[in-house]
This record gives C-alpha cells, structure tokens and sequence, in this order.
C-alpha cells in the first residue's frame, strides 16, 4: 500500500484486537490510566484506541520492509504507541524525537533512544534510518517541503517514510483552528497528490496502489468529522 483510508469504526476495534494478540498493544487499563493522570502512579499514558488501526498498519508495513536490527525513528513520539509497539515485537535500534520535554518518561528508555528535537531540523547524520514513522503528527503546523526535505535526508537509501494524518477525501476547512500551538490541517485527497508530487523532487514515490475514498468519518474533533489516512513513500536513490 502506498495511499489507504480508514474506512469505518469496525477497523479499528478489529485492529485494536490484532495488536493484543500480536502482543504490540501498549495502552493501560482504564484504572492504569485513570491513576497516573491523577498522579498516582509514574509514567504517562502512552496510544489512543481511536488510532489502533494506523499503528497496526504501520507495524505491518515495518514487519514487510524492515529487518528487526535495522534503525527506526519515530517522530512526534510522546505519548505515541508505534515506536514501544515495535520495540514489544522486538525492534532492537528505535529512536523517538519530540518537542515535549516530557519525553524522558516513554516507557523503555534503556533500549529506545529518545531525544528532543524538531523533526524537521535533527541533528542525525545523513542517511541514518531504514524507515520513518509518525502517527498523527504532520498535520500539525505543516510544512511539507521543509518535512520532505528531511526525511529524504535521514533515510538511508530504499528507506521508508510512513506517517498517519487526519483525512477527508472533501477539503475541510480548519482556517483559525490551532492545537498544540500550530495550525491544524485535514488532509484532502487533493493535499495529498499535491505532496506527493513535492516528494517526487527529493526522490520520495509512493510504494504501491493509492486509494483516496473514504466512507465513514470515523473521528470528531475540533467540531470536525473525518478519518485517518496512511501513506507510505520510499527513497529511491
């Protein structure tokens, strides 16, 4: 796959059930949660339900196209289930960057390297990682070509960026609306040909069929109703 939607609420649960019996799930018990935002027990609580299909889509992809030894980063990674999922499936080199000086509190901190860092403007050599991945984090303050530029120049030749992102095939309209400070954008099918042909010229093509239709909104949010989509763009030289 290069392009998919989810398409309906049922994908999820099935996902969510998927990623128990793989042994990926990292999400805590309702009391688990409960406690450790009132304080009560350490750590924070890391994935959402709601996103169980994306990061099983991407544990698949990963499972396809990446050895197990072979370097992994994460990015936007606080609170964010796919980078400790793969290291539960047993991913041995994963890194996570994010601007929440929280970080330091992700589960496993002695075998996944976490660091604070723009994902647009790391400090990582060139060519550092066989895949890239993010959940729910480019439609934050997007800036497409300063991304692609990026991600061209962390993968390692025939490496693979693979990122979630809030989706309707119709354009949305979120002008003013901001979370985590930035501005916020549903991606429609038209913004995700347009990036695609951006990636082309840092030498990113889609890896497989596109498919853009969308059939149910599966998420509320911000007082819009839309779904998740996931595209998966590999370094060709």
């Amino acid at each position: 796959m290069a392009m998919e939607v989810l398409q309906n609420r049922r994908q999820i649960s099935r996902a969510r059930q998927e990623l128990v019996e793989k042994g990926a799930s990292t999400i805590s018990s309702p009391l688990t949660a409960f406690l450790r935002r009132i304080g009560f027990v350490d750590g924070i609580n890391v994935g959402d339900k709601v996103k169980s299909w994306d990061v099983l889509s991407i544990l698949n992809f990963i499972e396809g196209h990446v050895e197990r030894h072979e370097p992994i980063l994460d990015i936007g990674c606080y609170a964010s289930e796919v980078i400790v999922a793969l290291h539960k499936i047993g991913y041995t080199s994963l890194t996570g960057v994010d601007l929440n000086h929280q970080i330091g509190q992700m589960p496993h901190g002695d075998s996944i390297r976490y660091e604070i860092v723009d994902f647009k403007q790391t400090r990582f050599e060139d060519a550092s990682f066989k895949a890239i991945t993010s959940i729910s984090v480019i439609e934050h303050g997007f800036e497409g070509k300063a991304l692609l530029r990026e991600m061209s120049r962390l993968l390692k030749p025939h490496g693979y960026f693979i990122a979630s992102f809030d989706y309707w095939p119709e354009k949305i309209d979120t002008t003013g609306v901001k979370f985590f400070g930035m501005d916020w954008k549903i991606f429609s099918k038209q913004d995700v040909t347009d990036f695609i042909e951006h990636a082309w010229a840092y030498g990113l093509a889609p890896v497989g069929e596109l498919h853009y239709d969308g059939q149910e909104a599966t998420v509320k949010h911000g007082d819009r109703k839309y779904t998740f989509g996931l595209l998966a763009l590999e370094k060709k030289n």
